[in-house]
């Protein structure tokens, strides 16, 4: 239950079985109920039908249902641990903040660090500057992509550097030169970020700056280094969740705390 959307994923024996993804809006508890039903929808079940369920996120004290509460760094992680099990460092790139943690071999969080509240260090930045440049959201990375000369910003504060990619539309700076900047410029933080817990890779990039392709290559530039993108960057703590809920239940499986069910984990 994040700030800006609210995730599902319903996990069974052969993984990651249904998914839903709708933006948060002014009332959490409406749009998760709305989420899981179309999770479940997708994977032809009922709400018993499921065996566990694990809330987390922002919103997760919220919830319109009972589960357990896990923080959304320790979901990443066992999300990515799942999809990619040699993943050491996770950078889950989301609408408010940009979040770095280091794993175990096993998946768990050993140390992470978050970015401070400047938009310059989370998704709401790029809103901001795609709002500018009157370009979709989904058409930053390729575009970005196309750039052959970089705008370089003179600063790291969100609300200036918005009042410089006016000035360098003014000056005839083209769309594709100012996202790359603005993707270095992100990636500047981010790899601060890394380089505070020592970068150990393999390295993973979760959240809604999983889905910029020029920005994932910004990062990976910068930190000299390789990144793993998962198919749903968006979904990996909603899926880590529901993993957690699935070996929770396999844990307690003819114990007095499993639910009855078909054996599929949800997760928000």
């Amino acid at each position: 239950m994040g700030s800006v959307s609210i995730k599902a994923a319903i996990v069974g024996g052969q993984g990651m079985m249904a998914s839903g993804l709708i933006p948060s809006g002014g009332n959490y508890k409406n749009v998760a109920r709305k989420v899981m039903d179309h999770a479940l929808a997708q994977a032809s079940l009922s709400f018993d039908d499921l065996s566990g369920l694990v809330i987390t996120g922002l919103g997760a004290a919220g919830a319109p249902f009972a589960g357990r509460q896990v923080s959304d760094i320790s979901c990443q992680a066992r999300g990515c641990h799942c999809l990619f099990p040699s993943a050491r460092t996770i950078i889950d790139i989301g609408g408010q903040f940009t979040k770095v943690a280091k794993i175990s071999p096993e998946g768990r969080i050993a140390d992470f660090l978050m970015s401070e509240k400047c938009a310059t260090g989370s998704g709401r930045f790029l809103q901001v500057i795609a709002r500018i440049l009157s370009v979709p959201l989904d058409e930053i990375g390729p575009l970005s992509l196309q750039s052959e000369k970089p705008v370089e910003f003179s600063t790291n504060c969100a609300v200036f550097a918005e009042s410089e990619t006016i000035s360098r539309i003014a000056e005839g700076a083209k769309p594709a030169d100012i996202l790359a900047g603005v993707h270095r410029a992100m990636a500047a933080k981010v790899s601060m970020l890394v380089k505070r817990l020592k970068l150990t890779p393999d390295i993973v990039l979760t959240g809604g700056g999983g889905e910029d392709r020029g920005l994932a290559q910004a990062i990976g530039d910068a930190l000299k280094a390789g990144i793993l993108v998962p198919d749903f960057p968006r979904l990996t703590a909603a899926f880590g969740a529901a993993c957690l809920a699935r070996e929770e239940q396999t844990a307690n499986s003819g114990g007095q705390n499993a639910r009855p069910g078909n054996g599929s984990e949800a997760a928000l």
